[in-house]
């Protein structure tokens, strides 16, 4: 028998290499965890981590109401796989009213299904090809990600033409239309930044702009 609490933070169903990954990271966190599996091994494990973990054998709309998933502000579902059972679980979770659900495709096609029910989309193996690719191909990358088909964020090493300069007068909006949102200085990550500040070798920049730009900056 199930023993849900009224209100809790986020819902995971699915405790694969991913959604166990970000289960166990939203609860040192300090985000109140619902999670569902199959694997009665995989769910002891979270137990250590979180009071709201649960068996399941099947994933109806009953035995989902049962565990809770409705009182869930944000719930992901961590099937990608078997793409009938992520698609009728993401049906029934949006069926059963919760605010927000994310759904994990391994496909275009799984995606765009997923998405006409009424659930995001995330691509968790694509995206992490992409961001291992944009490190081989980028040295000064460190990393970065994608916030839309034209817009990224990136950590980038400050470059040779940087160096001495001050954040006015890099003035990398008119350059490049780029932001700085962040700098990291010697372990330390400033986001107040004084427009006087002076780039020095070993800084770090944290810029968000489209993708032309930023790869303008980095080639640059």
């Amino acid at each position: 028998m199930f023993k849900s609490k009224k209100t809790v933070a986020i819902g995971i169903i699915g405790l694969g290499r991913f959604g166990m990954a970000l289960a166990k990271r939203l609860c040192e966190l300090g985000k109140e965890v619902l999670v569902i599996d199959q694997n009665e091994s995989k769910v002891k494990e979270l137990r250590s981590h979180t009071q709201y973990a649960f068996v399941a054998n099947e994933l109806t709309k009953e035995v989902l109401e049962e565990a809770g998933i409705q009182n869930c502000e944000v719930v992901v579902v961590c099937i990608g796989e078997k793409i009938d059972v992520s698609i009728l679980t993401t049906l029934n979770v949006v069926s059963l009213g919760v605010p927000k659900v994310i759904a994990k495709a391994i496909s275009y096609e799984q995606g765009c299904v997923l998405e006409k029910i009424g659930a995001e989309v995330v691509y968790p193996e694509r995206d992490m090809a992409l961001r291992v690719a944009k490190k081989i191909v980028s040295h000064n990358v460190l990393d970065y990600i994608s916030l839309s088909n034209e817009v990224e964020l990136s950590e980038i090493k400050v470059n040779e033409k940087l160096i001495g300069q001050t954040v006015s007068g890099a003035n990398l909006r008119k350059q490049y239309g780029l932001n700085i949102i962040a700098i990291g200085t010697q372990g330390n990550i400033e986001t107040d930044i004084a427009p006087d500040y002076v780039f020095k070798e070993t800084d770090v920049v944290v810029v968000i702009g489209k993708k032309e730009s930023i790869s303008a900056f980095e080639m640059d």
